[in-house]
């Protein structure tokens, strides 16, 4: 069992946003590649395990102050392996003065994985957020479905400490059933899950925008749907290809950063290696 640690602070200097404070233990290291022109800083989560296993336990934070803008991903998607009985820990805590894009490669979940995963997001006001995460139900190209184990994943969304949007999912007992069952999951490969909270004026345009993109003709074979809560938007995909979940999952994400930050339309190169 292992227990990592991952503490990241962007704070402003010279009205640029800097690393202000890191702290890291196995499993978990941080890398900060150099950002490409016209992006945030970019900081790169490593599981250097290669992988979770049961009972392993990862604690992730990140805070930045007033004014700071970062960008938090991966290095690659995360693996969680088989368990004989003890569940994986995942906590995830975002404190947000300006804006964080939170978008990390995805989850893998082996047949028989047991993963409790829980994600904090905190906003000061005017704070602006992007994130979520894919969740890859089994290697299909192995032959093998996730078929059972435990998944809880929890988000929770709080502006000026007020909670503005929570969600929660469980998948225990008969997994595969649940996964099969076309009310539910409905056979998916893969699903995923996308949080935008903009700024509160352009939040009507980008809800249109999101609309028209996960109806497009290359979203075919993909369930997919968006709706506005409040001051931020729930954007969802379940699809029997992995890929084609990525790439209309990635594509939302690079309109959405550049429409409300006027960001360039691209993601961080660790998402086409």
């Amino acid at each position: 069992m292992t227990e990592g640690i991952a503490e990241i602070r962007f704070a402003v200097r010279d009205s640029i946003s800097h690393l202000a404070h890191l702290y890291q233990r196995d499993p978990l290291r941080v890398l900060f590649p150099t950002p490409a022109l016209g992006d945030p800083p970019l900081a790169v989560l490593v599981t250097t395990s290669g992988g979770l296993v049961a009972g392993d336990r990862l604690d992730i934070g990140v805070r930045l102050a007033s004014g700071a803008a970062a960008h938090v991903t991966a290095s690659a998607a995360e693996k969680i392996y088989r368990s004989t009985g003890a569940t994986t820990v995942i906590r995830q805590t975002l404190s947000v003065g300006a804006a964080l894009e939170f978008l990390p490669l995805g989850t893998i979940l082996f047949d028989g994985a047991r993963l409790s995963r829980e994600t904090t997001v905190d906003l000061a006001a005017g704070a602006w957020f992007l994130g979520g995460d894919i969740v890859v139900l089994g290697r299909r190209a192995s032959g093998e479905r996730f078929a059972a184990g435990l998944l809880r994943e929890v988000w929770q969304v709080r502006r000026d400490g007020r909670l503005v949007w929570g969600d929660s999912l469980l998948l225990d007992g008969d997994v595969a059933a649940i996964i099969n069952n076309p009310a539910c999951f409905a056979g998916a490969a893969a699903f995923a899950t996308m949080i935008m909270v903009p700024p509160k004026q352009i939040l009507p345009q980008l809800l249109q925008d999101a609309r028209r993109l996960l109806s497009a003709r290359t979203n075919q074979g993909l369930r997919s749907g968006v709706t506005a809560v409040e001051e931020l938007m729930v954007a969802r995909w379940l699809g029997a290809d992995t890929a084609q979940l990525r790439e209309a999952y990635a594509r939302l994400a690079c309109h959405f950063r550049s429409a409300a930050l006027g960001l360039p339309p691209r993601l961080p190169r660790v998402w086409n290696v």
